[in-house]
């Protein structure tokens, strides 16, 4: 999903829009260079962070995934539930978990309107839903799991169509087509990857816009892209980035061709949350938080621009 020049420039100005009284501090951001970002993260906190550090928005309690809209509103899972929240802290729009599923983790909006969810379970699908609350599209998935809280993670919809879904015990990312068959699988287990023993886990699936397409591989430690036929063109590791990678959910590539990387399963207070990393393997910008912990992130802006192109 693309914000055009008028739409990033409303963008920006809701960005500024606090809603608290007096924002407080949230982390601290690290960069030689002067790399400053404004982002959503999503963990343990929900917290929009101003390029000054601040928490200018904040939800109460964690969340799996989660956007800001063009019109300022903040799209996440929370407790197995989509929610839309305005600035102020009203929701506006929800969905709820299916019965007999355990698990929603996905929440995309998506340019039609509706909005991509994923749930696992009993019945592992993807969901669209239309903003009457209707059921727009159901797609089943094919988890080769009954293990709901491994089944899947983050799902994307694709330009043609389609969607993208990675599943973790299956080592795969497979292209869905709206019918629910598979058109194309891109195989994590490969042994140039560390092969299965590495556990590298497909876990967010982002098609790119020059076609390739961007993995995390979570307990592997590995953030790869992939070609359109399967080959590792870009490979991050923790030999590469100094040990930074602790379980790698979300990431987002950069509209200046970086990468921001959620390391979720960091602990040691010496080492970001989230950093940003060139194509060569430079660490350009960080993120540190004492208790935060990074699931999924958006970037909104970077030095003041906004960032043109959505997850």
């Amino acid at each position: 999903m693309k914000i055009g020049l008028a739409r990033s420039l409303a963008f920006l100005l809701l960005l500024g829009a606090a809603t608290a009284a007096d924002p407080k501090t949230f982390g601290e951001q690290r960069s030689a260079s002067g790399v400053r970002h404004s982002f959503l993260i999503c963990g343990k906190y929900t917290v929009i962070v101003d390029e000054e550090g601040l928490a200018v928005w904040e939800a109460q309690g964690g969340s799996r995934d989660g956007f800001v809209l063009p019109n300022g509103n903040v799209l996440f899972s929370q407790g197995n539930r989509a929610r839309e929240v305005t600035r102020e802290g009203k929701e506006v729009w929800s969905h709820a978990l299916s019965e007999g599923n355990k698990e929603l983790g996905t929440v995309v909006r998506l340019d039609s309107g509706n909005t991509l969810v994923v749930e696992r379970g009993v019945r592992p699908q993807l969901l669209e839903i239309a903003a009457d609350g209707g059921i727009a599209a159901r797609v089943p998935l094919q988890p080769e799991t009954n293990n709901a809280h491994m089944q899947t993670r983050m799902a994307r919809k694709l330009a043609n169509g389609n969607y993208l879904v990675p599943h973790l015990l299956a080592f795969a990312v497979k292209e869905y087509s709206p019918d629910g068959t598979v058109v194309k699988t891109f195989r994590t287990d490969l042994e140039e990857l560390g092969g299965r023993k590495a556990e590298v886990w497909p876990f967010t699936a982002i098609r790119l816009e020059n076609g390739n397409t961007l993995v995390t591989l979570t307990h592997g430690n590995r953030v790869v892209e992939f070609d359109p036929a399967g080959k590792v063109v870009w490979l991050i590791d923790n030999a590469k980035v100094g040990g930074r990678l602790a379980d790698p959910c979300g990431a987002q590539r950069l509209a200046n061709g970086n990468t921001v990387i959620c390391s979720y399963g960091q602990r040691d207070p010496k080492k970001p949350k989230l950093f940003e990393v060139t194509r060569e393997g430079e660490v350009v910008w960080e993120f540190f938080h004492p208790d935060a912990s990074a699931h999924e992130v958006h970037v909104l802006t970077t030095n003041g621009v906004a960032e043109g192109t959505m997850k």
